[in-house]
């Protein structure tokens, strides 16, 4: 199989990062894929640094050996905490992922951003580096959406439970005078149409997968990996954990798609 034929690997602390996957195929429908699924461990924004990192390398160990050709970083806590550790320690292309407080900042009216987001991912250097200059023109309003990414993972992302947790997050940024909301963990496009319902249609919801998707096909273009060969693609999954609720997230994306219960 020639390097171009490679799949593109994508990891994530659990199955959130399918939103991720599912910008990057429809963008990218002629490429195979490879997803790894760390929900064992997951959520990573609760973790040390150090753990974090450790992990990620695991996951990359793991791509690689698969036959990977990049590796898509579909975590934010994971990119925000070690993405520069990652492109020095391995020779092969990473596209990272982090809150899209870019172009919240370019589309607010009222200067207000809220964003929700693990704690990894909002104490993290990279994201207090991307924020700080933003922060001197707007103002950015935290909340670490504690208990989502748990629930998400146990199939519970339509439950009462979670309802009660996203209002209890979500009023605050409100009456703060929010009117851009920045999704800060790729599981949480999953609750976007519940998010709406709280939040009305004067707040616009801002994710990052489209960008990301973008810049994985910019960055296989810039490699010469874009895959043209005319074969019938495959998307594997692999999970840690029980692999119910990965089946329903990605079933009715196409043919080829392989859930495999796996430990890591």
């Amino acid at each position: 199989m020639s390097i171009n034929n490679s799949p593109i690997g994508i990891f994530d602390s659990g199955v959130g990062g399918t939103s991720i996957w599912k910008e990057i195929i429809k963008k990218l429908p002629e490429e195979n894929t490879i997803y790894l699924s760390d929900s064992k461990n997951a959520p990573y924004g609760e973790k040390s640094k150090a753990d974090i990192i450790a992990l990620a390398k695991k996951n990359t160990d793991y791509l690689i050996a698969k036959g990977a050709k990049v590796i898509v970083v579909a975590c934010n806590t994971a990119t925000t905490n070690g993405i520069k550790i990652l492109r020095d320690s391995y020779n092969i292309p990473f596209i990272g992922i982090e809150p899209a407080i870019k172009p919240a900042s370019l589309h607010t009216q009222t200067n207000v951003i809220g964003i929700l987001a693990t704690k990894g991912t909002l104490s993290s250097e990279l994201f207090e580096k991307t924020s700080s200059s933003i922060r001197e023109t707007k103002t950015i309003k935290e909340v670490v959406g504690k208990g989502l990414v748990e629930l998400i993972e146990k199939g519970k992302g339509e439950s009462e439970e979670m309802h009660s947790l996203l209002q209890s997050y979500l009023h605050p940024l409100l009456q703060d005078n929010i009117d851009c909301l920045v999704l800060g963990c790729t599981h949480y496009p999953y609750l976007i149409p519940q998010i709406k319902k709280i939040v009305g249609k004067n707040v616009q919801i801002i994710d990052s997968g489209e960008a990301v998707a973008r810049q994985t096909k910019a960055i296989l273009t810039k490699n010469n990996l874009l895959n043209f060969k005319n074969s019938a693609v495959k998307h594997e999954f692999f999970i840690n954990t029980n692999k119910t609720v990965l089946e329903q997230l990605v079933k009715n994306n196409g043919a080829n798609i392989v859930v495999t219960e796996q430990d890591f």
